[in-house]
């Protein structure tokens, strides 16, 4: 039998002699073994296998040991002899993330899927391989922690977003893998500066920055968030990081203790009160200064809260005495006292936030809190295994729903990390519903923001917002403690204006989300416009059937997929016949109407054989003087007389041109501004049709409410052609401008 099948019960003085041993059995090699033994015992800052089953125990009594053992023995076996950029056994790496875990006094599972995290990434080991010998539960946390290979070969943005993405779907279904996940980029951030290449550090130290900084603080995890925005802040801002650590050594060489002295007259002043509690006084970290510093765009001397204490008391009634006796004894700072105990934050962070006005005018922060609440403020969900309890877990994560949201709403990269980024990373402020229900959102949220936040159907219906019972504007930005009345209307949509004063990544996702989908609609009835003409061609009549074939042979998902194609110039008019009735379109090929532009059209002034291209600069069309530009051993261009282009073309030969008999098929580029309402996309593809355009191409190149504007590609016959169609654009009352490029 299999080592990965024993049950393993030895003590913890037994596991100290038998560590090394048990890998030997288990690598069956006993030369190996010997070798791998031996070099494990050289690394003596490595936590041991007996020691971290000790440690799992000390908490959890009933923990699996043989689990824990086989994990253990099984992760150093599979990466073998890789190697750290430190030089360290890659081993080395699992096994403390591992031990951070256990730091928090994590399950079993979380453990063992701490120590496997990288084996489905770095070595031969599958997922069916982890769930064979750990089990489904987790080979699952495994899954969702691994960072897939594919991703690397993406682009920057993309494989940020991409590895995001796969992140967000993973953690929303276990915080688990956010928890192992965290406690992996803390580790590797704590031995980034062993990476050589300056671009790889930097860019992974602003991925901590951007991603998982700010979504350790969101589950209230503030000591990693801490700990990894100081070692991002090093490596993306050296000399700053430099300036202020040196900064930071001369006060405290001058100081004279006085951080020391400070938190003991703090606690001498309680104690006299009456309050037993604990003072602590520190630093600020060199990332929160500098933070503070470009803000309120100041030097170093002019920060004046460098220094932060902390009061822990024994009961919430304690703390708010302690605030009183403090707010008595020195000046507090008006508009810097914050009660988190009656309102927390979103992650569950309470504590009562106060600036006093110390001796000598110097400004101290003072935060007041239970043990309790400490506990829980520097680890946040992980300090008491919130994932095991289901009702406090769906309260203080029911932001990564949002998250999950904006993740099916972003339409690419880019827009995926904006609003992802925008959710996780924003000072909050508080409002109500007239019900009194509590919701935090990002500071500057509007009455828009609060309504996708409560729902996104309200969101989508919102048409109004009464702000502490008055009609207000919805772009007006929310206070704390706003009570907040939505008023919807059935019919109502987002409107893209709304994008010019949103501020949360949910309503923004959303909002382009719908103005996507009524695009899409709007194109899909051009579409319906041109199939009618496409169907006519055929020598069949068109039904159900027939669309319904045509669709499984073009590999589309139905009708209304279809009418996109087509309104969206995705596929050409002879594709579509082909589909409806394969064969229909034999009988167009001799006189070419399907044939290349370069046959469809005829060009006088050209020797007889020689390949031309219709300029995409200027796109002439028949009726355009043209002139044809011609370089060695390439295609002629021919180009409108008045294009800039020409510029570009003196060594170049030029050819005097005109148009042949045989000249229709040309492109004619359009630039089209349409009035944002519904249906105007639609009259524009009526105007084609009625002058009996085909359009190849449509793309929205700008934004502008009230307006869109769109670059057209459209055949026509001649310039005579493309004048009226011109003519017909600006004369409805949906185009609010219309020209030829």
């Amino acid at each position: 039998m299999s080592l990965l099948h024993h049950d393993f019960r030895p003590t913890a003085q037994q596991l100290r002699i038998r560590s090394e041993r048990v890998f030997a059995e288990f690598v069956c090699n006993r030369e190996i073994a010997l070798q791998s033994a031996r070099h494990l015992r050289t690394f003596d800052f490595m936590l041991r296998q007996y020691e971290l089953v000790e440690r799992v125990k000390e908490y959890d009594p009933d923990a699996d040991e043989a689990a824990l053992n086989r994990a253990y023995v099984y992760t150093v076996q599979k990466h073998g002899s890789q190697k750290r950029a430190s030089g360290d056994p890659y081993f080395s790496h699992p096994i403390e993330v591992a031990g951070l875990m256990t730091d928090l006094q994590l399950d079993e599972q979380t453990i063992i899927t701490a120590l496997l995290h990288d084996t489905v990434e770095d070595t031969l080991v599958t997922i069916e391989e982890i769930e064979e010998f750990f089990g489904a539960d987790v080979a699952r946390l495994v899954d969702g922690v691994t960072k897939l290979s594919k991703i690397e070969a993406m682009p920057e943005n993309e494989r940020a977003a991409e590895n995001l993405r796969k992140f967000l779907l993973a953690m929303s279904e276990d915080i688990r893998v956010l928890l192992v996940k965290l406690a992996d980029r803390l580790h590797n951030m704590r031995t980034l500066h062993f990476i050589k290449k300056p671009e790889k550090r930097q860019r992974i130290a602003r991925e901590t920055m951007d991603i998982y900084a700010p979504l350790a603080e969101r589950i209230g995890m503030y000591e990693y968030m801490r700990e990894m925005q100081a070692l991002a802040f090093e490596q993306l801002e050296p000399e700053a990081f430099t300036t202020i650590t040196k900064r930071l050594e001369q006060l405290r060489s001058h100081d004279g203790g006085q951080v020391d002295a400070i938190a003991l007259k703090v606690k001498q002043v309680l104690a006299e009160a009456g309050l037993k509690v604990e003072v602590s006084g520190r630093e600020k970290h060199p990332y929160s200064i500098w933070k503070k510093m470009a803000e309120r765009h100041v030097s170093f001397e002019q920060v004046t809260d460098i220094m932060a204490f902390r009061v822990i008391c024994e009961s919430e009634a304690d703390c708010y005495a302690a605030m009183g006796i403090l707010h008595t004894t020195w000046q507090f700072l008006p508009g810097r006292f914050k009660d988190y105990i009656s309102t927390p934050k979103s992650n569950g962070y309470r504590s009562l936030h106060t600036s006093l006005m110390y001796e000598n005018s110097m400004r101290v922060e003072v935060q007041i809190r239970t043990r309790d609440m400490h506990s829980r403020n520097e680890f946040g969900l992980a300090a008491h295994w919130a994932y095991k309890q289901s009702d406090e877990a769906d309260g203080e994560v029911a932001w990564l729903r949002d998250l999950i949201e904006i993740v099916d709403a972003s339409h690419d990269a880019e827009e995926l990390l904006e609003h992802t980024r925008m959710a996780i990373y924003q000072d909050r402020i508080f409002a109500f519903t007239p019900k009194g229900a509590l919701f935090q959102l990002p500071k500057g949220a509007t009455s828009v923001d609060f309504a996708f936040a409560v729902h996104t159907d309200l969101g989508a219906q919102t048409v109004g917002a009464k702000i502490n019972g008055r009609h207000m504007p919805l772009r007006t930005a929310l206070n704390n403690g706003d009570v907040v009345e939505i008023i919807k209307g059935k019919q109502a949509e987002p409107r893209l204006s709304w994008l010019g004063f949103v501020v949360t990544g949910k309503a923004r996702a959303a909002i382009r989300r719908a103005v996507r989908l009524k695009e899409r609609a709007e194109v899909a009835d051009i579409g319906s416009k041109l199939f009618g003409e496409i169907a006519s061609k055929v020598p069949a009549r068109i039904g159900k059937k027939a669309i319904r074939d045509a669709i499984g042979r073009l590999d589309l998902d139905g009708p209304e997929d279809l009418m996109f194609a087509i309104g969206a110039a995705k596929l050409t008019d002879r594709e579509v016949m082909e589909a409806l009735v394969p064969g229909c379109t034999a009988e167009f090929e001799d006189d070419g109407e399907w044939s290349k532009r370069d046959k469809v059209i005829s060009i006088r002034g050209l020797t007889p054989g020689v390949a031309f291209e219709l300029a995409d600069c200027c796109h002439p069309v028949p009726g355009d003087r043209i002139v044809g530009l011609r370089r060695k051993g390439e295609t002629v261009l021919v180009h409108s007389i008045d294009c800039l282009e020409l510029a570009n073309g003196i060594d170049t030969d030029w050819l005097d041109l005109s148009w042949g008999k045989r000249s229709q098929g040309a492109v004619g580029r359009l630039r089209v501004t349409l009035y944002d309402r519904t249906g105007t996309l639609a009259e524009m593809a009526g105007i084609f049709a009625q002058n009996k355009t085909n359009v190849t191409s449509l793309n929205q190149v700008q934004l502008d409410h009230p307006f869109t504007t769109y670059e057209i590609d459209a055949e026509v016959q001649d310039l005579a052609h493309l004048t009226r169609i011109l003519s017909a654009l600006r004369a409805s009352d949906a185009v609010a401008q219309a020209e030829r490029i």
